[in-house]
């Protein structure tokens, strides 16, 4: 679709980058730096190395959990995360295509709303489980017989459920946003928020777009992270009254999980809000900020969809311990265990038996 000459002033006065790409709403105007072309081969050497990781690693995930392992509560919720990563990471190829051609958007309009909406669905989905299973741990912590009679895989399924479709209506405006124009000889995938080029929708346009990032770094940021800090900080101060409890591989990996996705998606939803505070800045200097950030925040961002298995094998036992396969790592991390230390631990080839009483501290 070619923006016509009268709707040039228009676009230019809007929104120059988002998820994966880099509009130029000018043109004419030549490169913000010698830096953008190093950002830009950065950013597709990260984006592959989180494609490989992240379709390997979560892969292995959502087999194991499928095929070797218990249908536990935590299994479930590892699953889950796990294939939130894996969808994510099936389209990644089209985000590498699209910055490696220079930006120019070769997959269609449908293309472009579906890769945006996944960014975000996989934001959003990722860290409801994360919200989800902290308040499970904290439960279990404050108050164990209630949760060991109503903690059980029936309820969790249902809140993934609950998870995905909540995380799809929140990732639901890209449908509606995301959207295709040719600039020269290159195609362009960015948002539309005044879903026209008329100059009389700009400022309808910019207000959606404030509406957008701001519910979005609330509900899919601020919220859920005061919620898991409210949770763990709980936790915390119960376990430290209880001497004789041990914190546990559970515990550290999903705190791990966590801490993770707060610093890969934190630049991110800051510099989405800075965006939206672009006109006290003057163009030209916008545009040398974005041109560079937003290609290295969004692959920080997009790099956390690889990290969980990697966390699983670096953590689900003594790293020292060499002669364990990257499968035995695997399968002892998404394993329940409890908090105390005189249990044994289970091997891969050996489904465990735990209880889920056994195991509902932690």
């Amino acid at each position: 679709m070619d923006i016509p000459e009268n709707a040039s002033t228009a676009y230019e006065d809007y929104y120059y980058l988002d998820h994966f790409v880099i509009t130029q709403s000018i043109p004419t105007q030549e490169p913000a730096s010698d830096i953008e072309p190093i950002v830009q081969i950065l950013t597709v050497i990260v984006y592959s190395v989180t494609c490989l990781l992240g379709l390997l690693g979560n892969g292995l995930v959502i087999a194991i959990i499928t095929l070797r392992m218990k249908k536990s509560v935590n299994a479930i919720w590892f699953l889950n995360l796990a294939a939130a990563d894996f969808l994510f990471n099936v389209f990644l190829p089209l985000n590498i295509a699209y910055t490696a051609m220079n930006y120019h958007w070769a997959f269609g309009r449908t293309m472009c709303k579906v890769n945006s909406l996944l960014l975000n669905l996989n934001m959003y989905t990722s860290v409801f489980l994360l919200t989800v299973i902290s308040f499970d741990r904290c439960i279990s912590v404050v108050f164990p017989v209630w949760s060991q009679n109503h903690r059980n895989p029936k309820v969790a399924w249902l809140l993934c459920v609950l998870i995905w479709a909540l995380g799809f209506s929140m990732s639901s405006p890209s449908l509606f946003f995301r959207d295709v124009r040719t600039d020269q000889d290159r195609i362009i995938c960015f948002n539309n928020f005044s879903l026209s080029w008329s100059p009389s929708d700009n400022q309808l346009g910019e207000m959606r777009h404030t509406i957008v990032t701001v519910v979005r770094f609330l509900v899919g940021f601020i919220v859920p992270m005061t919620v898991i800090t409210a949770c763990y900080g709980i936790m915390i101060f119960r376990l430290k009254r209880n001497r004789r409890t041990k914190i546990k591989k559970p515990l550290r990996i999903i705190i791990a999980i966590i801490m993770t996705f707060f610093l890969c998606w934190c630049p991110y939803h800051a510099l989405n809000l800075l965006e939206t505070q672009h006109r006290s800045v003057s163009k030209d200097k916008v545009h040398a900020l974005f041109s560079i950030a937003v290609p290295i925040v969004t692959s920080i961002a997009v790099s956390n969809s690889c990290m969980n298995p990697v966390l699983y094998v670096f953590m689900g036992q003594d790293f020292k311990k060499f002669k364990m396969t990257v499968l035995s790592r695997l399968a002892n991390a998404l394993s329940e265990d409890t908090v105390h230390s005189s249990l044994p631990r289970r091997s891969f080839t050996k489904p465990s038996s735990m209880t889920e009483k056994e195991t509902m501290l932690l």
